[in-house]
């Protein structure tokens, strides 16, 4: 189902309560109308997926959105707990804990991901439009749609369209980019 977009003033709220802004495609689609939870017609693996997967913006409960906005980097801390590690942040510590109290350091910085439906994401950033959605799994990050656009026509058209051939995707996120 799709509410009424959000306004203006809704825009400013949310951006300010959970600190971050919109990237402009991710605005202009959530202003031309908020979709809010369906179900899914196949009954998927509930470990994989949101009760509710599109943020309700206008009414979700806090707590959360701030889960779901926390998403990206909740999952990549559990692989680091796991062994995952990232080479450019020297060496791995020994203990997981070591290794998560490390990294959350460096991740501090990350540019922020904005979820668009269960755990697909586009970067934060007002002014800034165009970026690949990606698909976050922990460290496990893909490409889902080369735009927003895409991704919705990836994700909701049925049957899926195929990917040209020449499909190439521009990495555009610092950090986030180098696991695609």
């Amino acid at each position: 189902m799709i509410e009424e977009g959000l306004t203006d003033a809704e825009f400013a709220r949310i951006e300010y309560e959970y600190g971050f802004e919109f990237a402009d495609d991710h605005r202009a689609f959530l202003a031309a109308g908020l979709p809010v939870h369906e179900p899914r017609e196949e009954e998927p693996d509930t470990s994989y997926v949101w009760e509710r997967p599109w943020p309700d913006w206008r009414n979700g409960d806090p707590d959360e959105l701030r889960q779901h906005l926390d998403w990206p980097i909740d999952f990549l801390l559990q692989d680091i707990q796991q062994g995952h590690w990232q080479p450019a942040w020297g060496e791995r510590p020994d203990s997981g804990e070591a290794a998560v109290a490390l990294a959350r350091s460096q991740l501090a910085g990350v540019p922020r991901m904005v979820p668009v439906y269960g755990h697909r994401f586009l970067p934060a950033g007002h002014g800034t439009f165009g970026h690949p959605v990606l698909s976050m799994w922990g460290s496990d990050i893909i490409y889902y749609g080369a735009d927003l656009l895409d991704y919705i026509n990836q994700e909701f058209e049925e049957p899926r369209p195929e990917h040209p051939e020449d499909w190439a995707p521009q990495a555009t996120v610092p950090f986030w980019r180098d696991y695609l």
